[in-house]
């Protein structure tokens, strides 16, 4: 997300470089660049006007201190011009009121509503420890009910069954359902509607005016343009939002909807959808994201990330392994390759470094996308247990058996096997006191309180 946007940002930083001031003539030429990155990020026109308006006066004749570049003020002044655009964050979820608190979700069809609900309720059930309880009242899309009902078994939460194809009567029956069993929060997914359809709009409101949620969120797509803007805008004036969820934060989206919503609708942002994953919502912090967007990374939510989902025991098991002297085989690789899939993915991980970090950390991991990973494990899980120990058994002969058994060819098994070589020649390094290092480094740089391996 925003990589375009980041690129085009940087230029106009760039040109600043070896200016020993500030000047109104560098920051319009600056400013010009920014403004054009902007559009082509989908940005609404009112929202870059503001931005500008704010950042060039501060910017004009600022000196420069003598740490720092005029770029770097100038990126200073941006990313706080940014943070003041989608801030300020919330701090969660409000919900300080008497159970079972009402959730309602809207938005347009393909937002990724139903898959919220279930990320949501998933957050709230481990973060927050609520009970929570599901309910779907889209009755006009096939499965859409089904699909909900599937995704509340996998996360353990409950879920409200129905015969009934009335929007009202369901809401009716989940509320119910809701005080009977106690539950904390119940959220309510409603049916994807366009902003521009009356009697879809109607029937929101009325199922608005009968639930009375404590709280109305809208779930809009990060990749949707300026059409999401403008649905924003209605569907805050059909039910007066509470907060709003970007869904599908984690594709190739311009970013301009993650600009411009809070600013149109002046309404939080809530929460960012990073992944297809039901683990895959995140907090949104304004000022993480302007970091992010101007290309400085997201180490505090990269370090956040690790801490909850590693596997701090394995990270210790392989750890003390190496350490003793003993061998990295196929079976630690796997490992970490499922340990990479948890956090999110390489996609995940890069999109949260410095650009400089990400743009040579993507170079090293080409062809580490999700797909290449799951055949990476394929071919890992045809080896027989031996051979994941002694990678030096792989012969031609075991080589062709194994790209059979995993439905590649012997190519991809060597190259695997040339990337477990260059990592398992890495790892005789951590072995004699790299590792130790490493960590200790890595400890002192994300401060006390942060543990590699727990």
């Amino acid at each position: 997300m925003f990589d375009r946007l980041t690129e085009r940002l940087s230029q106009a930083v760039a040109n600043l470089t070896g200016k020993g001031r500030l000047t109104e003539e560098n920051i319009t030429d600056a400013l010009r660049q920014v403004r054009m990155a902007l559009i082509e990020a989908d940005v609404a026109l009112p929202v870059i006007k503001s931005l500008i308006d704010a950042v060039k006066p501060r910017a004009v004749g600022a000196e420069v201190q003598k740490s720092l570049t005029p770029g770097q003020v100038f990126i200073k002044i941006l990313h706080d011009e940014l943070v003041t655009l989608m801030g300020p964050p919330a701090d969660r979820l409000d919900l300080r009121h008497e159970p079972p608190v009402t959730v309602l979700l809207a938005g347009l069809q393909g937002a990724g509503k139903t898959t919220t609900a279930a990320k949501l309720a998933k957050r709230l059930k481990e973060s927050e420890k609520k009970r929570v309880l599901l309910a779907s009242v889209d009755v006009y899309r096939p499965a859409a009910i089904l699909q909900l009902e599937r995704l509340a078994e996998q996360i353990g939460v409950g879920f409200v069954k129905t015969d009934s194809q009335d929007p009202l009567q369901i809401c009716a029956q989940a509320q119910e359902a809701a005080r009977n069993a106690n539950v904390d929060v119940l959220i309510i997914d409603t049916a994807g509607r366009l902003h521009v359809d009356d009697e879809m709009m109607s029937e929101i409101k009325k199922i608005d005016q009968k639930v009375q949620p404590h709280q109305r969120l809208f779930v809009v797509d990060a990749m949707a343009g300026q059409d999401a803007l403008n649905s924003a805008k209605a569907f805050h004036e059909a039910l007066d939002l509470t907060g709003i969820i970007l869904s599908k934060a984690d594709g190739d989206s311009r970013g301009g909807a993650a600009l411009s919503v809070r600013y149109l609708t002046g309404r939080p942002i809530l929460f960012l959808g990073v992944g297809e994953k039901v683990e895959a919502l995140e907090p949104f912090y304004p000022d993480r994201l302007a970091s992010r967007i101007l290309g400085m990374g997201d180490v505090v939510s990269l370090v956040e990330q690790v801490q909850k989902d590693l596997d701090h025991q394995k990270a210790a098991q392989l750890a003390e392994k190496l350490t003793k002297g003993k061998s990295f085989d196929f079976n630690d690789l796997k490992e970490q390759m499922q340990q990479i899939q948890k956090m999110g993915g390489v996609a995940g991980l890069l999109d949260k470094m410095p650009a400089q970090l990400s743009r040579a950390a993507n170079q090293q991991a080409a062809g580490m996308d999700e797909s290449s990973v799951k055949r990476q494990i394929a071919i890992i899980d045809s080896m027989t247990k031996k051979e994941r120990r002694r990678p030096d058994l792989l012969d031609g002969s075991r080589k062709r058996r194994i790209a059979n058994g995993a439905g590649v060819q012997v190519q991809d098994v060597n190259r695997l096997l040339k990337q477990f070589l260059q990592m398992q020649s890495m790892m005789k390094q951590f072995s004699k006191g790299g590792l130790k290092n490493m960590m200790r480094m890595l400890g002192g740089k994300m401060g006390g309180g942060f543990r590699p391996f727990g």
